[in-house]
């Protein structure tokens, strides 16, 4: 055992933030603590590294344990070049190699006794050099730099003059390189694109020590964790799997818990009823019983209502009207800034209600291709169209929709000025603003309670094609997962960009890839794309000379083959699927998703044509029954034969609903 926290409890003031938080972690296991935003999970790893005390229990550590901690808002101080940094971090192997050396020179004039003493040290130290891969230190720290982001051009940059994303790699980049124990992170995916968290989840699956994160990154937590910590209202529960077995089970919990609350209230408003009757009899033996029934009841146990996923925050995002068939058509469009071409001659066509996730590295011009889309930002060269009828909805990462100065109130109270004030009072609490909140001034906001406030406007607005930034930026894994399934329940159609991949993998009917300044398509989700990643992009882009380095030929499944005789690269169509073969997938998949979307289409008419009728027949049942009708035959008789048609024919509706 590295680590054991023993019924630790944590107040400030009145406030009980941890109340009994018991887990172990053991040698080479990889935890994870979760819990909702407020939960206490920073607060307890600032136990566990002693910045805090708690009012009662303790934290055991294995004797001489190594712990390598980053923490969500470090004080990044290095005075430093990038390399020179890391290099810094492997100084104990560099101290170690110098050791050896100078045992080296010692044993050439030693016997004896005074020899042993020296090849006792020599040993130790050599084996302790070679089990940290002491001659490959600099491939290491190569290795780190490039996984986390940095190319060789950035070696020689200050620290000083990096973005705060790049320190905080930078101090994750050392603690990787320091091979602890106990690797303690939290919030370490904050400031990685997808290239850097992929690597970063490789590196701790495959880490020799032990992890400990706190993360709201639920693909990068399946990825690496085999225990869940869950931290609920100060309680930990430990769940041994990954976070897609967590919430299976938690969901089975959550649903026992409930149908146990609710079988117990069903005794007690029964024996509450009964205990009534029996004191309405007014006689000795019934108020004997009654009172007998009344000791019963007060000794019971009574179950507390369990917290409900959902209940705190309902999204509803339900398009007024609905767009034509044609969303979004993007022909040729470019886009520079100065001397960097972001892309050029990309094109886009969405349809309506196809849900469209643009993902690709930091720096590729995602929000910048949403806010050309948007026509916040001008374009350089091609064209946008939009369809009939379609109402974008933008959300935007920085918030630059929201008026700092005003109230959360008046927000939607000048933007939406025909809603009512219970109106605007109960939209906000759906997004988790009750009572005095209101009142609190933009301004003073976190990050993710901008972030509500926004959607709360999108919710409210007649958009039917939404446009959103990061959208699940800020927000805690419960309320991920209520926007996921208002997203996915949205009818309308969606363009987003995100960094999170258990969020796209839910939300995503279609994954377009930004890479090397061209478009990649994908029809599927994210686990789809991950699949096929390389091989989709060498089959679109096969001719474009950005886009098939050899790695990417490797890892599609294509072997490089040079031809003696001229020099030219061939490719082992033995070695892998053909060219035309993965075009005729992938036309086969697009073409399976336009008949998916002419099926959906045709179901919600039919639906539509369903409810309309039946709300005509009860119109008609209403009219039948009115008594001043009651002797007109000749209305009658119209009724009752319209009734008749619509009757046989929303039969045959409902049998070809049925089909569908």
């Amino acid at each position: 055992m590295l680590l054991s926290c023993q019924n630790i409890a944590l107040s400030f003031g009145d406030r009980e933030v941890l109340t009994k938080i018991n887990f172990n972690i053991e040698d080479k296991e990889k935890a994870a603590i979760i819990g909702i935003n407020g939960a206490g999970k920073t607060t307890l790893l600032s136990v566990i590294m002693g910045s805090l005390t708690p009012d009662s229990g303790a934290v055991v550590k294995s004797p001489d344990i190594s712990i390598g901690y980053l923490s969500q808002h470090q004080d990044i101080m290095f005075d430093n070049t990038v390399y020179a940094e890391m290099f810094e971090a492997k100084r104990y192997i560099i101290d170690i190699e110098k050791r050896l050396r100078e045992l080296e020179e010692l044993m050439k004039d030693k016997t004896g006794e005074e020899l042993e003493k020296i090849l006792s040290e020599y040993n130790r130290l050599q084996t302790k050099f070679d089990n940290e891969s002491g001659y490959a230190y600099e491939s290491e720290i190569q290795g780190v730099l490039t996984g986390l982001g940095f190319d060789k051009e950035d070696y020689d940059r200050h620290i000083s003059t990096l973005s705060g994303g790049q320190k905080m790699r930078i101090a994750l980049g050392r603690i990787l390189l320091t091979h602890p124990d106990l690797i303690i992170l939290d919030e370490p995916t904050n400031h990685l694109d997808i290239s850097s968290l992929t690597w970063l989840e490789g590196f701790l699956s495959s880490y020799k020590g032990a992890v400990l994160l706190v993360s709201h990154d639920r693909y990068f937590i399946d990825k690496i964790v085999d225990k869940i910590i869950e931290i609920d209202q100060g309680v930990s529960t430990v769940f041994k799997g990954s976070y897609s077995y967590y919430s299976e089970e938690k969901a089975k919990m959550r649903e026992a818990a409930y149908r146990a609350y609710m079988n117990q209230q069903a005794v007690i408003k029964h024996e509450q009823e009964v205990i009534t009757k029996l004191k309405s009899f007014n006689r000795e033996k019934s108020i004997k019983r009654a009172e007998s029934r009344e000791k019963m009841l007060d000794k019971m146990e009574v179950i507390d209502k369990p917290t409900e996923v959902n209940t705190d925050m309902r999204l509803s995002l339900t398009p007024n009207v609905q767009s034509g068939e044609d969303v979004l058509l993007v022909e040729h469009l470019k886009k520079s800034f100065g001397d960097n071409t972001l892309y050029e001659d990309i094109n886009i066509d969405i349809k309506r209600g196809e849900h469209v996730a643009l993902i690709g590295g930091n720096g590729t011009g995602k929000t910048t291709l949403l806010k050309i889309i948007d026509r916040l930002i001008p374009k350089d060269e091609g064209s946008i169209k939009l369809g009939s009828r379609v109402k974008i909805g933008y959300f935007d990462q920085e918030h630059k929709n929201l008026s700092m100065d005003k109230t959360i109130f008046e927000e939607l109270s000048d933007a939406f000025p025909d809603l009512g004030n219970t109106k605007i009072r109960n939209i906000l609490a759906a997004f988790l603003f009750t009572g005095d909140d209101v009142f609190k001034r933009i301004g003073d906001l976190s990050g993710g309670e901008q972030g509500r406030v926004s959607l709360a406007k999108l919710m409210l607005s007649p958009a039917n094609f939404l446009i959103l930034d990061e959208p699940t930026n800020h927000l805690d894994i419960q309320s991920k997962e209520i926007l996921e399934e208002a997203i996915r329940n949205y009818t309308g159609t969606l363009l987003y960009v995100s960094h999170d991949r258990y969020f796209v993998n839910r939300t995503a009917t279609r994954i377009i890839e930004l890479r090397n300044r061209v478009l990649t398509n994908y029809i599927g989700d994210y686990d789809f794309y991950e699949e096929h990643r390389d091989e989709y992009y060498l089959v679109q882009n096969g001719d474009n000379p950005l886009a098939a380095p050899d790695a990417a030929l490797t890892r599609a499944g294509f072997t490089k083959i040079t031809d003696r005789s001229s020099g030219d690269t061939l490719e082992d169509a033995g070695s892998a699927p053909s060219m035309t073969s993965s075009k005729e997938q992938y036309l086969a998949q697009k073409e399976a998703q336009a008949a998916e979307r002419k099926r959906q289409n045709a179901l919600r008419r039919t639906e539509e044509e369903i409810e309309s009728l039946e709300a005509r027949l009860s119109e008609i049942d209403a009219e039948i029954s009115l008594p001043e009708n009651g002797t007109n035959i000749g209305l009658l008789t119209q009724l009752t034969r319209e009734q008749e048609e619509l009757t046989a024919k929303l039969e045959e509706l409902y049998e070809k609903w049925g089909e569908f």
